[in-house]
């Protein structure tokens, strides 16, 4: 059995009856106002077309497009318990109490007992990102969404990683991520899951360490000497991609990417954590870090 849908068979026992039933009439509760602080479980409701309900999000949830009209109740590290009062909660949902704070703002959400809910699966791989998806579709009584979702993943994950075989060549690729809560440049190392989504899309991080992400400094820069460099939309648009400020970034004008034109701009939720798009996400990201070696 292919690994990518592994998780998919593990997970049918998942797909019961949801908290809002099975009824497609029934699939939302009239007068709920969800607020979700994890962009996964932001864009797999999107995904399911279980958003109807939701009313705000924290920061980090950029996608889909028309998520960005809602407001947002700060970082999901950093809330704002105004913003999240503003929105008048009747449930929270969250992947994680060590992914929340500050301390203080989930202490008064509990003492003023608005409901949270975290859902069981962690979804750092690809199995158990299809096992979220299925725990959230039956949450929602979205269970035939998520099944089609499981299914094009599976499908867009074999197709990737077909055409990584044909490539000769595993480019060096430097992935640098700039923090939107507290400004800071961060290069993401082979224990983040962008690794992950460089190795199957046929490369191989620059820089190993082991945090998940280090601080930008030259010399990590100058000793990984990548052939590609990945800025993520943030910092990449806050430069307004100048060559001129992006060589002012430590390190950076001394390497082969730079001094060949391969630094290319991600989306951070491109990259940064696995969901319904993974695959095309892969597929994508093929042709950014393999301009010189195209897969018909």
């Amino acid at each position: 059995m292919n690994k990518y849908i592994l998780g998919a068979t593990l997970a049918i026992g998942l797909a019961s009856c949801g908290r809002f039933g099975n009824k497609e009439e029934d699939q939302q509760v009239k007068g709920e106002r969800i607020v979700s602080v994890s962009k996964q479980h932001s864009e797999i409701m999107y995904a399911l077309g279980a958003e109807k309900n939701l009313v705000a999000v924290d920061i980090s949830s950029t996608y889909p497009p028309a998520i960005k009209k809602l407001p947002t109740v700060g970082y999901h590290r950093a809330l704002s318990l105004e913003g999240l009062l503003a929105a008048k909660p009747t449930l929270i949902l969250h992947d994680g109490h060590s992914s929340i704070g500050p301390d203080h703002v989930v202490s008064q959400l509990k003492q003023l007992d608005i409901p949270m809910k975290e859902f069981s699966v962690k979804a750092s791989t690809l199995d158990s990102t299809i096992l979220l998806m299925r725990e959230i579709g039956s949450y929602f009584g979205k269970e035939k969404q998520a099944d089609s979702l499981c299914r094009i993943l599976d499908a867009d994950m074999k197709l990737a990683m077909e055409q990584a075989k044909a490539y000769q060549h595993k480019p060096k690729v430097l992935v640098i991520h700039f923090g939107q809560a507290s400004n800071v440049y961060l290069v993401v190392t082979k224990k983040n899951t962008g690794a992950k989504m460089v190795e199957w899309a046929g490369g191989t991080m620059a820089v190993d360490d082991p945090k998940a992400m280090k601080q930008l400094s030259a010399e990590v820069v100058a000793k990984s000497d990548p052939d590609v460099i990945l800025l993520t939309d943030f910092g990449y648009d806050r430069l307004k991609g100048s060559s001129d400020k992006i060589s002012e970034l430590p390190g950076v004008s001394s390497t082969k990417a730079f001094k060949n034109g391969h630094i290319y701009r991600v989306e951070e939720h491109d990259l940064i954590y696995f969901g319904p798009r993974t695959g095309k996400n892969v597929l994508a990201l093929q042709k950014l870090i393999h301009p010189d070696e195209q897969v018909q």
